[in-house]
């Protein structure tokens, strides 16, 4: 299996705490996307580890592709 896998099309809503850590899935295995839940052991893949800056909703990706990790950049649509 190629990873990372893509696990959405478009990216997610979320309520992000400021100040509070989060770890985002970065292997796209995770059946609590777009959060790790561990399904990465073994894969040779880590979640990114984020702090909130600021609370309210943010937009997490689902496809991967991003360049800003965590965060949606638009790379959904290429």
């Amino acid at each position: 299996m190629d990873l990372p896998k893509r696990a959405g099309d478009a990216p997610l809503a979320v309520e992000l705490e400021e100040g509070k850590r989060y770890s985002w899935c970065t292997c796209g295995l995770s059946e609590n996307q777009p959060f790790c839940d561990g399904k990465h052991r073994g894969s040779g893949m880590e979640p990114k580890m984020m702090i909130a800056e600021k609370s309210g909703t943010h937009y997490l990706c689902t496809c991967k592709l991003t360049g800003n990790p965590g965060f949606c950049d638009g790379s959904h649509k290429n």
